[in-house]
């Protein structure tokens, strides 16, 4: 039993961390946020809402200037004042802006915040486990071997999420009568709106890569007929 102990504190640290840092960042979401009011936008929320099968589809504004979406664990919509910014200024359009909405509704519907509660408390106890044996096997260097397989995992984790969120985004914008050729124009100039200068390797990204999503949702679109 005792051999287990530190498996089983790893796997209640990373629940008691993941649970803390979701209260800290809801709180923190809450100060700094306003309720999205754009008539064009709504206009497209109530169209989501409505096949979604809610009454309202409240989206808000999390007052930082990185461009970026949120779903936060409490089921709220983030879009930051950066992409606000970005949209009043007419450099990414409405449509694109609501292909962002809908995938963080995915990230919601789809339940990804629990799973990963779950998947955060695993990679702990994972990261435990392969610091032990490795920390054996490889003195001093066994645990940063274990530490790069369990990021690994963890980026590919949180990609397979991003590309579910995707599908759920594209199925719900057809739906809409938006369709997925905004979807598809906001991925072509998401590095250029954010910022990004070069990509790290592909498998410790958190996100796919654009062009890779784009190709997903083209297939999508395919099999759909």
């Amino acid at each position: 039993m005792l051999k287990f102990t530190p498996i089983l504190l790893a796997v209640l640290y990373g629940l008691g961390l993941f649970y803390f840092s979701s209260r800290r960042l809801s709180a923190d979401l809450t100060q700094n946020s306003t309720k999205l009011s754009d008539p064009q936008l709504d206009a497209y929320c109530k169209r989501m809402a409505k096949i979604v099968g809610v009454s309202e589809l409240t989206v808000y504004i999390h007052e930082v200037e990185p461009v970026n979406g949120l779903a936060a664990p409490d089921g709220r919509i983030f879009i930051t004042r950066g992409f606000m910014n970005k949209y009043q200024s007419g450099e990414v359009s409405a449509e694109e802006l609501s292909s962002v909405i809908a995938h963080e509704l995915g990230h919601i519907a789809l339940g990804h915040s629990r799973r990963r509660m779950i998947d955060f408390s695993a990679q702990n106890a994972i990261r435990v486990t392969l610091s032990m044996i490795l920390g054996r096997l490889i003195p001093v260097l066994g645990i940063y071997v274990a530490n790069i397989l369990t990021t690994l995992l963890a980026a590919r984790l949180s990609r397979s999420d991003e590309y579910e969120a995707d599908a759920y985004a594209a199925a719900l914008l057809e739906k809409a009568g938006i369709g997925t050729a905004p979807q598809i124009a906001l991925f072509a100039k998401l590095q250029k709106l954010t910022g990004a200068s070069g990509q790290p390797l592909a498998w410790l990204m958190s996100h796919p890569k654009t062009e890779d999503r784009i190709t997903a949702i083209e297939n999508l679109k395919e099999n759909w007929g």
